[in-house]
């Protein structure tokens, strides 16, 4: 010991919950959860839904604010303004007369309700994530009783949220770095203990990088303390830089650019970054295939197929992915206006309701990839993500195994959702002496196949039929550091 060296500043270590590093999101609005197309949904009516969402495999419900919401601007269907009484609003829109981040819309249920919810989550497995929105609409109670919590215009008004085009007259967001700061962000603290008190132990964060670096420091590392098993996804759609401070100041997941990676070329730099950089040591990504307000090109444009391959790819390269329901599984794809990311008849201004047996779903699908993540350790790792070559750039081939080359799993997705592609794919397999084929199992579709021993084969698939292969076999890979 005489030879040690002591580093200063001594360095902080946080152990988060192995569902930080391993998990598969599934999100859905309680209004539009009802089964009665003539009523709105309940928090009851959540919990008729939990079975059938932990059948499909998930691991996370995470609900959208659950809060009241404020009448001034109401927002209309497809984000019109000037909603009409009948208009339900934003649950973004946070706050009315009945309260405020602590109080449950009273068409939901109550908070005896939520806590109901909680439980019988966690009695099939289940978790529920709770949206932590820190802005307020104008009739929020903090408005009346704490307006210097907010920026006023030189008239006098309170400034609403823009992200132009795009204006949020309904909603308000908080001056954090107002002479009266303190005593916001301790209130702000004690709306995520109410909430951890009733059970929650997930928060998914909406737009953490409009507020200071420092508040999230200080707000992340004190709750931790007291309660380390929590979880903070960061909904942070913004610069690179950004992202990672988020990250190493305490946030356990994040979304990504995942949605907007489409070619073989974008997804290898993508996940090569993530996985073989210094970002591997702080930066946990969470793969969405779309959310509430993202319904990219891709997904518009592809049908079932695309839906199908962005799934695939979501669950296989990534450890923690999410899909935003039922929309995704119901593959509804239709955008409000073309070329712009936002849905036709969002759930975001209005209620909708599904059939959730609707001909040509994805839950079969998806509820087969989430149980081989399970059955399969190297699925659960990121770090042994090795991508694999195929002479075939709409072939995007990769393999996962663990430390010592076993259990190999390899993926290989048709990434045409329009056209059947094939095309030969390395996989360097280790030499058994005399053998000249070895059998790959294909665990997505339920085939077998011979495989030459002299690692290049040829494989093809039709997106009409299945997006991939996943691919296992009892030799080992000889796959490179690199």
């Amino acid at each position: 010991r005489r030879l040690a060296t002591r580093r200063r500043p001594e360095l902080a270590v946080t152990v988060d919950p192995e569902l930080a590093a391993f998990s598969a999101w599934y999100e859905l609005f309680p209004r539009s959860a009802s089964p009665d197309p003539d009523r709105p949904g309940t928090l009851a009516d959540v919990e008729a839904r939990l079975p059938g969402i932990a059948e499909m495999g998930f691991d996370v419900v995470y609900l959208p604010p659950v809060h009241p919401i404020g009448r001034a601007f109401r927002k209309g269907p497809n984000n019109s303004e000037n909603g009409d009484n009948g208009a339900v609003g934003s649950p973004w829109a946070i706050g009315g007369p009945e309260g405020g981040h602590t109080a449950i819309h009273p068409d939901l249920g109550t908070i005896k309700d939520f806590r109901h919810l909680v439980r019988t989550a966690r009695k099939l497995g289940l978790e529920i994530a709770m949206d932590l929105a820190y802005n307020a609409s104008p009739d929020h109670p903090y408005v009346d009783k704490h307006p210097e919590w907010f920026r006023a215009r030189p008239d006098g008004t309170i400034q609403y949220s823009e992200n132009p085009p795009k204006r949020y007259q309904d909603i308000y967001p908080f001056d954090f770095e107002s002479e009266h700061w303190q005593a916001l962000w301790n209130e702000l603290r004690k709306i995520v203990t109410f909430w951890i008190d009733q059970g929650v132990r997930i928060f998914r964060v909406d737009n953490p990088h409009t507020k200071p670096f420092g508040f999230w420091e200080w707000l992340i590392e004190g709750l931790k303390k007291d309660y380390p098993e929590l979880i903070f996804l960061s909904e942070a759609f913004t610069r690179p830089k950004v992202m990672h401070r988020l990250a190493k100041l305490g946030f356990s997941q994040s979304y990504t650019y995942f949605a907007w990676r489409n070619t073989a070329e974008e997804l290898r730099e993508y996940l090569v970054e993530l996985t073989r950089t210094e970002e591997q040591e702080y930066f946990r990504p969470n793969f969405w295939t779309n959310t509430q307000d993202i319904l990219t090109e891709a997904l518009q444009t592809g049908g079932r197929a695309a839906s199908a391959m962005r799934v695939v790819l979501a669950a296989t390269l990534c450890t923690n992915y999410g899909i935003f329901g039922p929309s995704f599984e119901l593959v509804e794809t239709t955008p409000l206006v073309a070329g712009r990311e936002e849905y036709l008849n969002s759930e975001k201004y209005e209620v909708r309701h599904w059939d959730h047996e609707r001909e040509g779903n994805l839950c079969g699908l998806i509820g087969r990839l989430n149980h081989l993540r399970r059955q399969h350790a190297p699925l659960q790792q990121m770090r042994n993500l090795r991508f694999l070559r195929t002479d075939n750039e709409q072939l995007l081939a990769y393999a996962k195994s663990n430390d010592d080359g076993s259990d190999p799993v390899v993926i290989i997705v048709n990434l045409d959702p329009h056209w059947k592609q094939s095309g030969w794919v390395e996989l360097p397999v280790r030499p058994l002496d005399g053998a000249a084929t070895y059998q790959v199992s294909d665990v997505l579709n339920d085939r077998c196949y011979d495989w030459q021993e002299s690692s290049w084969n040829f494989i093809e698939l039709d997106p009409a039929e299945t997006p991939a292969h996943i691919l296992v076999t009892d030799r080992p890979l000889l796959l490179p550091e690199g």
